[in-house]
């Protein structure tokens, strides 16, 4: 991953949820070529005095959410959304803070009013005629939506961020999809609601520009 260094220390405290399923080295990686200061922690307690949080998360919806829910960390978050905190969502992040996940058959955590499901059905719902792989893996370019986001700050539309997913976010409004990428269908790569932003990639894997997004969502929370 190509880094950058912020020239001045980023002072806002960043909680990064550890509950057994996220990406953490590669976003703590991230985190120290900003420059930013954050708490590492399995406890919510530990994150109550955070002023973001960044909920990462790759692995199986149904085991991600009986970690939430063994650590207490189901109920942190969406008192914390409720609360109008910022809270940052990344790939399986980014799909379990909505209603349900056909994978697994799973109920999660409602943050977000939405499903998420699997690509096949999406495309054979859509009448999509494809043969590309899943998981959708590797680079694919954004389009901006319904006004974009100010995580966008400083970054151009049509910029590659790098994807791993075999299901994608099916948001109940759409409004709320401020960026996308076409892989057979249209796929809500960036969402944001109020203090609310998930991404469908990785932007800790996703070079400089991942580390800009990174930089944004930290000072323009």
């Amino acid at each position: 991953m190509t880094s950058i260094k912020s020239t001045d220390r980023i002072l806002d405290m960043v909680g990064i949820v550890d509950y057994n399923a996220g990406n953490i080295k590669s976003v703590e990686r991230a985190l120290n070529a900003l420059n930013a200061e954050y708490t590492l922690s399995n406890n919510p307690k530990e994150l109550e005095k955070c002023n973001k949080i960044i909920f990462p998360g790759v692995g199986e919806a149904k085991y991600a959410m009986t970690q939430l829910k063994n650590t207490g960390f189901d109920i942190f978050l969406k008192e914390w959304a409720l609360a109008n905190k910022p809270l940052l969502g990344i790939c399986l992040g980014s799909q379990i803070i909505f209603e349900y996940s056909e994978e697994g058959d799973t109920e999660c955590l409602g943050i977000l009013k939405g499903k998420i499901k699997e690509f096949k059905n999406v495309w054979l719902n859509e009448s999509s005629n494809t043969s590309l792989k899943v998981p959708h893996m590797g680079w694919n370019n954004l389009k901006f939506a319904n006004g974009s986001s100010k995580v966008f700050t400083d970054i151009p539309e049509n910029s590659d961020f790098y994807f791993v997913h075999s299901y994608l976010i099916q948001p109940e409004d759409k409004s709320i999809i401020k960026a996308y990428c076409d892989y057979g269908c249209v796929v809500p790569a960036c969402i944001e609601k109020d203090s609310v932003t998930a991404f469908q990639f990785h932007p800790e894997k996703s070079g400089v520009l991942g580390l800009k997004l990174l930089e944004n969502f930290i000072k323009l929370g």
